[in-house]
């Protein structure tokens, strides 16, 4: 039996991009629910969130009453998540829901507890190729932003793989994938972006080996996308020494 996967997107200030991503998402066969976490937008996501969610009965909506970033809200579309799988979806198109399935097939096939999608792995040429069709390009490591923000998300999982002991080419990547009991035995407190050091150091620390598999990505601009600044990669950087070097 396959197992029942639930989607938690957590968002902010999203209202250009939630309803396609919902769509898309729902559009996969195995996904059993969709949690979105608004954390508190200003732009009418919020008010966006409420009519898909009349017009959809698989998708369940969470509202923050204040903006506590997204570390809590995805602790709070974990709570709410009934599937015994969980996948993190952002809110914006720069990951591809038809990624699905290869994400969920470890799990599902018994061989992993815990699956990243890289950025940097190569595609087989026949999924190259789909992603091509889909407009999501074909090549491993597919990030369009500023350099060093890919050489930062590369010396962050290379000081990731140090403290933990895991061989990941991409903590910093959306696509994590969690059997459900695990998450609910991990004891996650960061609200922002030391989110993905936590869970993977608190991971690394029950004796678990993370899988990756290849995904898609279109990255938006600066302008678009909330991308991680340098206050916040000291903070990522801090939570990587207090929970996977000094076991906090």
């Amino acid at each position: 039996m396959p197992p029942r996967v639930s989607v938690v997107i957590p968002c902010y200030n999203e209202r250009a991009t939630i309803a396609e991503i919902v769509r898309l998402a729902l559009a996969q066969p195995l996904v059993t629910e969709v949690v979105a976490v608004d954390d508190c937008s200003g732009d009418g996501t919020r008010e966006e969130l409420a009519r898909l969610e009349k017009a959809h009965a698989r998708l369940r909506v969470v509202l923050h009453e204040r903006n506590r970033g997204k570390g809590a809200a995805l602790r709070t579309g974990f709570a709410r998540a009934a599937g015994d799988v969980v996948i993190v979806q952002d809110a914006d198109l720069e990951y591809s829901p038809s990624d699905y399935p290869a994400l969920v097939r470890p799990i599902a096939e018994g061989r992993a507890e815990a699956v990243y999608g890289s950025r940097y792995l190569p595609p087989s040429p026949t999924e190259k190729r789909r992603r091509e069709l889909a407009g999501f390009g074909g090549g491993a490591g597919h990030e369009t932003d500023a350099t060093w923000h890919a050489w930062g998300n590369k010396w962050i999982t290379w000081f990731s793989n140090l403290a933990t002991r895991q061989h990941l080419t991409d903590m910093e990547t959306c696509y994590k994938v969690f059997r459900a009991r695990l998450l609910r035995a991990l004891p996650l407190r960061q609200d922002r972006f030391g989110w993905d050091p936590e869970v993977t150091a608190l991971v690394a620390r029950r004796g678990i080996a993370i899988r990756e598999v290849p995904i898609a990505y279109r990255a938006r601009s600066y302008a678009e996308g909330k991308k991680i600044r340098l206050k916040d990669l000291f903070r990522v950087v801090s939570v990587i020494v207090a929970r996977g070097m000094l076991g906090l």
